[in-house]
């Protein structure tokens, strides 16, 4: 085994607020400003896929079985986790908290907003 490889499986998983599904705000880079959901989160990479966000064109071949017609795709590209921010329900940028709670008997994890306090919950799409 090779010590790439080694370092590879060696890698933790980033820690991370975020979830799918969260609306989220691109700080920096070329889509600043932007906003969407998170389509995927890749934890061991520390990337996300966000929504409409960080579109690429890749050249598709037809694929008939598939269905798939060929030309040129768009598709997002993931971004790193470090260049989103978490949106409130108002529309503000927010860093993200966790309180725990027991609630009787059983601890329950709550995610929070920094700026405004509020709970944060997952947006079912």
């Amino acid at each position: 085994m090779s010590k790439l490889q080694q370092n590879k499986m060696a890698a933790k998983p980033v820690k991370t607020a975020l979830r799918k599904n969260d609306l989220v705000k691109v700080i920096t880079g070329r889509d600043k400003g932007k906003t969407g959901r998170i389509i995927e989160i890749d934890r061991m990479r520390g990337r996300v896929v966000v929504e409409g966000v960080m579109l690429v064109k890749r050249h598709v071949k037809a694929n008939p079985q598939k269905g798939v017609k060929g030309g040129i795709a768009e598709k997002e590209a993931s971004l790193h986790i470090s260049n989103v921010m978490l949106v409130t329900s108002d529309g503000e940028v927010t860093r993200v908290a966790k309180k725990v709670e027991t609630v009787g008997g059983k601890v329950r994890r709550t995610r929070i907003a920094r700026k405004t306090g509020e709970v944060i919950e997952a947006k079912a799409s």
